[in-house]
């Protein structure tokens, strides 16, 4: 492998930050070498290695250890190499995640530089959905965390932990330089840090007037009652709505999209069909033609919004319903909604 002037990579763990690193890759980035790193093992269905100039799987540590003593701390060494020796040696270093107050991540910050030999380093955070619309401040005890994982260093050098306060994602560090966000979303982050991402899938074609195709409509599933989002008794009492909204409109054919940790599938009814891509959602969306996406609070809600036309309504159903961990959360995340034009019922 031949030295790279710059080298980024993409820590990955949804279709979604998948998504926003192709992205990056293409419109920000498109000298460099890209390396994709995915750690969440359903996302390998995800990844089109062609797309890459390198890419692997990367174990979790607290996760997967390694068998025998000391497990995840050699585990987090065997995962340095592993990425070190698809990154190479390199000038410029662009380490992209969505968040960097995890151990599994933020050690890469050291030790993947003096491994490429890299003499300038930068952070990115990736948008993550929902989550990212607000600012997740690092408690007390977090903090100490951080300091607690620098002890590592005593035992092995190169994994010194980059402690830093503010927002836990890492937007106020200093080693971060940047951060990408979803196109429509409200965020909370520096304004001079900011980049705002192209669309992240190209929009489906809208289907022409006159056209013989029946009516159809999507119900985007989530884990409600198992989440800890609904009482159980206010399930079916939305299940109905949902459905009674969708015969109003007198839609002629309705598919239900599950979610992989909602193994009730808890929003959908028996007139519903299943859909089950292998693809991310967000590319179903593109290109598969529906007249209406309804759901209750997936941010799949808020991207269908932006793919589809206008004229295709985009619904969230239940909100009076719903459980959040606080009323700030509450109205930050209904008023992304409906700064999105998602329809808030």
């Amino acid at each position: 492998m031949q030295d790279a002037g710059t080298v980024a990579v993409y820590f990955v763990a949804s279709p979604l930050q998948y998504l926003a690193a192709r992205r990056i890759a293409l419109d920000f980035e498109p000298g460099a070498r890209q390396v994709l790193v995915w750690y969440k093992p359903g996302m390998k269905s995800v990844v089109d290695p062609a797309q890459w100039d390198a890419c692997t799987y990367m174990p979790w540590p607290r996760w997967e250890p390694l068998p025998g003593p000391f497990g995840r701390h050699r585990r987090l060494r065997e995962n340095i190499g592993r990425v070190a020796a698809l990154v190479g040696k390199c000038d410029r270093l662009l380490l992209h995640s969505a968040v960097f107050d995890t151990e599994a991540i933020n050690y890469f910050l050291g030790a993947l530089p003096a491994r490429a030999g890299a003499r300038e380093m930068r952070a990115r955070i990736l948008p993550d959905g929902i989550i990212s619309i607000r600012r997740y401040p690092l408690t007390l005890t977090r903090r100490a965390l951080q300091c607690v994982r620098r002890l590592r260093s005593l035992v092995d050098r190169e994994l010194s932990y980059r402690c830093f306060a503010g927002d836990r994602i890492g937007s106020d560090a200093p080693f971060c330089d940047r951060i990408y966000v979803v196109p429509g979303l409200p965020h909370e982050y520096p304004a001079h840090k900011v980049r705002v991402l192209g669309p992240l899938v190209d929009p489906v074609a809208p289907t022409g007037a006159g056209s013989p195709a029946p009516r159809r409509a999507l119900v985007v599933g989530q884990p409600l009652v198992g989440a800890g989002l609904l009482a159980a008794a206010d399930l079916a009492p939305l299940t109905q709505r949902v459905r009674d909204w969708l015969m109003a409109q007198r839609f002629e054919q309705v598919y239900y999209k599950p979610h992989p940790k909602d193994p009730a599938q808890e929003l959908r009814h028996p007139d519903y069909r299943v859909v089950d891509p292998s693809c991310p959602l967000e590319l179903h969306l593109a290109h598969t033609a529906y007249d209406a996406v309804v759901g209750v609070r997936s941010s799949a809600l808020l991207f269908a919004r932006q793919i589809y036309p206008r004229s295709v309504p985009v619904v969230s159903f239940g909100w009076s319903r719903l459980k959040f961990k606080s009323a700030d959360e509450e109205r930050d995340m209904k008023r992304a909604f409906e700064q999105c034009g998602v329809s808030v019922e």
